[in-house]
């Protein structure tokens, strides 16, 4: 399977990142999957990534991809400008994972966490795993 989005469950902002992908992706290129499940958990061993990992995760072409780069492979897929974000690839990695670090370790205190999903509506729950 290719174009897999691992993520959060139980946070707000992951959850409604995964809304913001859904309503650009007007092709469905894109499936997901929450960090907890069991299907995430089997995709974590499957790829060889660590559990400790705080960071959404991208499969694609049989690699994964995390943190800011996953973040900007998804933008690149995207519809409108948002594909445009892509030219920030540019940027060394390691100064936008440290970005992308602050959000993702703060992501709890910004925004609830929940110990629910939102339930995808009919027409996308094929796109969850």
């Amino acid at each position: 399977m290719d174009n897999i989005i691992l993520f959060d469950g139980e946070c707000s902002f992951c959850n409604r990142n995964v809304q913001f992908i859904i309503n650009r992706d007007p092709n469905a290129i894109f499936k997901f999957a929450s960090l907890q499940s069991d299907i995430g958990q089997t995709f974590l061993k499957e790829y060889g990534i660590s559990t400790r990992e705080n960071s959404l995760i991208l499969l694609q072409n049989n690699k994964f991809y995390s943190k800011s780069t996953a973040a900007l492979r998804i933008c690149k897929q995207l519809h409108l400008f948002w594909k445009f974000l892509y030219i920030f690839i540019i940027v060394p990695q390691p100064f936008r994972d440290y970005v992308y670090k602050i959000i993702a370790n703060n992501r709890y205190k910004l925004f609830k966490s929940t110990k629910t999903c939102s339930l995808p509506s009919s027409s996308n729950q094929k796109r969850f795993l």
